[in-house]
C-alpha cells in the first residue's frame, strides 16, 4: 500500500476487496475478438470469466480506492489492453455501484468517491473526466456519475458478446434514456437532448451523401425520442449554395475550424479527418449517433441512443469501425483527445485508428447497425446486401458520383469487393424520393465523368467477367454537369 495511504488508516475503516485475478492466459482478443455469432444460429456467444468480489458483502463503502496496474511501454502506450488493469476498473465500478444500490440513485453522484493511484490513471472509457474532482501526481479523485457508471457495468465485460440496451436486471437503465414525458405521460418534463450528427470538411464531394443521408433518416420512421435534431459540422469548404440545400434537406448546420491529422499524409484522403474529434463538443447534447455522410439509415436506429459511449460496430481485430458510433458529448473529452493526438499514432493515420486507441474498451453493436458494403467471400459473384439491415455503409467508390445505371466499383479491380448492385438500387430509390431541388445536388461532375468514361474502358478491354462495362448507361444526369 502507498505511504499516503498509510497515514490515514487509522482514521477510517479499510476493508480490503477479495476476488480472484483474471487468467493470465487471456489476451485482449479473447475480450474483443473480431467476429461472433451475432445471430446466435449456433451458438450464443459468451465472455471469458473476469472474476468479480462477491458485491453483496461490500455495501457501504463510501470511497474506494485501487492502485492501477500500468504495465510496460511509453506514458501513453501503459495499460492500453492489459486484461489485468480492465479488471480493476471493472472491480472498482461494479462496487462503487453496488454500494450505492439502496439508494435507488435519486442522484447522479450520491455520495460516493474513487481514488486511483497510478501514473496511468484509470480507463477513461469508464470513469469520466466530467466526473474528475482532482488529479495530482499519480493520485485521480473521482465523484462519478451512478447512472452512467451503472449502465457501464451492464454492459458485456467485452465485445465478446452483443451489447443488449439494458441487460437482465437493468431496466430501469432502458427508461431512464427514454423522454420522461412518455414514461410519465406527461408534456411538461424534458426527455434527453439527442441528435444525429455528420461531418463536411475539405471539398463539397459528399455534400449529396449527406443529403440524401439526412433524407433517409427521416424516411426511417417515427421517433419514440422526438424530437431528435439533425446536425451538420461543417469547414469552411462548404459553401453558400451548398449550406441552402444541406439544411433544405433536414441539417442544422453548425461552423467549425478543421483539425489536421498528424501522421496523415499531407495530401491524403484522411488528412483532415480528425475534424470529427469535434462532435464530442456537442455539449447541447446528452448524446448523439454519429455517422459518416456516405450512409443510408434504411429503418429506425433510434433506440440505439440507449447505449452507452462507445458503442460501435466492429470492423477487424479488435477494432471498430468509426463510421456509426454512439457518443456522450464532453468538452473536457475532447480536450483530453486533442492532448493525445500528437502522442497517439494511429494504425491508419486517421480518426479511426486514433479513437480505438482512446476507446479500447467499447461495445459491440450489430454489425447490421453498421453494414460495410464490402463482399470478400469467394464464390459470391452477385453481392447481394442482407436483409434486415439498418443501414448501409458505402464503402468505395460512392453512388453519386458514378451513373445510377449499376455500381461503378465493378469496373475496377481493386474495388471489386466493394461492388454491388441491390445496394447501389437502394440509394437511387432514396434519391427518387427526394424534392426535386435537392437531386440537383447530386449531379455529375465533369472530372467523375470522365473517370467513369475512363474505368468503363479499362474494364472492357480486360473483359472483365461480371460485363457490366456491357450495360447501357441511361442515367439522364450525364446530359448535366454541377460544374
Amino acid at each position: 500500500m502507498d505511504e499516503k495511504l498509510y497515514a490515514i488508516r487509522s482514521r477510517v475503516d479499510i476493508v480490503p476487496i477479495d476476488f480472484d485475478r483474471v487468467d493470465e492466459n487471456l489476451k485482449w482478443n479473447d475480450f474483443f475478438p473480431e467476429w461472433i455469432d451475432e445471430e446466435e444460429r449456433v451458438h450464443k456467444p459468451k465472455c471469458p470469466n473476469m472474476p468479480m468480489p462477491t458485491l453483496k458483502n461490500y455495501k457501504d463503502l463510501d470511497v474506494v480506492v485501487a492502485k492501477v496496474p500500468c504495465g510496460v511501454g511509453s506514458m501513453e502506450e501503459k495499460g492500453i489492453r492489459d486484461v489485468f488493469r480492465l479488471q480493476i476498473n471493472l472491480v472498482v465500478a461494479n462496487l462503487v455501484v453496488e454500494a450505492k444500490r439502496l439508494e435507488n440513485f435519486e442522484s447522479d453522484h450520491g455520495n460516493m468517491h474513487v481514488v486511483f493511484v497510478g501514473s496511468c490513471g484509470p480507463m477513461v472509457e469508464m470513469f469520466r473526466c466530467d466526473d474528475l474532482l482532482m488529479h495530482q501526481s499519480d493520485y485521480w479523485i473521482y465523484k462519478p456519475d451512478l447512472k452512467r457508471l451503472k449502465h457501464k457495468t451492464l454492459m458485456p465485460v467485452g465485445s465478446c458478446q452483443i451489447s443488449p440496451s439494458y441487460a437482465e436486471k437493468g431496466k430501469e437503465m432502458w427508461r431512464s434514456y427514454l423522454p420522461q414525458s412518455l414514461e410519465h405521460n406527461n408534456s411538461n418534463v424534458q426527455g434527453p437532448k439527442l441528435a444525429y450528427v455528420t461531418v463536411l470538411h475539405s471539398s463539397e464531394e459528399y455534400v449529396c451523401g449527406a443529403i440524401a443521408l439526412a433524407q433517409s433518416i427521416l424516411l426511417s420512421g417515427k421517433s419514440i425520442f422526438e424530437p431528435i435534431d439533425l446536425v451538420l459540422l461543417a469547414d469552411d469548404s462548404i459553401g453558400p449554395e451548398s449550406t441552402r440545400g444541406l439544411r433544405a434537406a433536414g441539417w442544422k448546420i453548425i461552423r467549425i475550424q478543421r483539425i489536421r491529422s498528424p501522421f496523415a499524409n499531407e495530401k491524403a484522403y484522411n488528412c483532415w479527418n480528425y475534424s470529427k474529434l469535434r462532435i464530442w463538443q456537442l455539449t447541447m447534447y446528452d448524446k448523439i449517433i454519429f455517422i459518416d455522410s456516405d450512409f443510408l439509415v434504411l429503418k429506425s436506429i433510434d433506440s440505439f441512443f440507449a447505449y452507452p459511449q462507445l458503442s460501435a460496430a466492429p470492423n477487424e481485430d479488435v477494432l471498430f469501425n468509426s463510421g456509426l458510433t454512439v457518443v456522450e458529448p464532453s468538452q473536457c473529452m475532447f480536450e483530453y483527445m486533442m492532448n493525445k493526438t500528437s502522442k497517439i499514432k494511429p494504425y491508419n493515420g486517421g480518426d479511426q485508428g486514433f479513437v480505438n486507441e482512446v476507446f479500447t474498451w467499447w461495445h459491440r453493436l450489430p454489425s447490421k447497425l453498421n453494414y460495410m458494403k464490402s463482399f470478400k467471400k469467394i464464390g459470391d459473384n452477385k453481392h447481394q446486401i442482407q436483409e434486415g439491415v439498418y443501414t448501409i455503409h458505402y464503402l468505395g467508390l460512392k453512388p453519386w458520383m458514378c451513373y445510377r445505371d449499376y455500381d461503378c466499383n465493378w469496373d475496377l479491380q481493386d474495388h471489386y469487393v466493394y461492388a454491388s448492385d441491390s445496394a447501389n438500387e437502394v440509394w437511387w430509390k432514396i434519391y427518387d424520393n427526394m424534392p426535386k431541388h435537392l437531386q440537383s445536388y447530386c449531379a455529375m461532375t465533369r472530372k467523375s465523368n470522365k473517370n467513369f468514361v475512363w474505368n468503363r474502358k479499362l474494364a472492357k478491354n480486360a473483359s472483365l467477367p461480371d460485363e457490366h462495362w456491357r450495360i447501357e448507361v441511361k442515367d439522364a444526369r450525364k446530359m448535366t454537369y454541377l460544374d
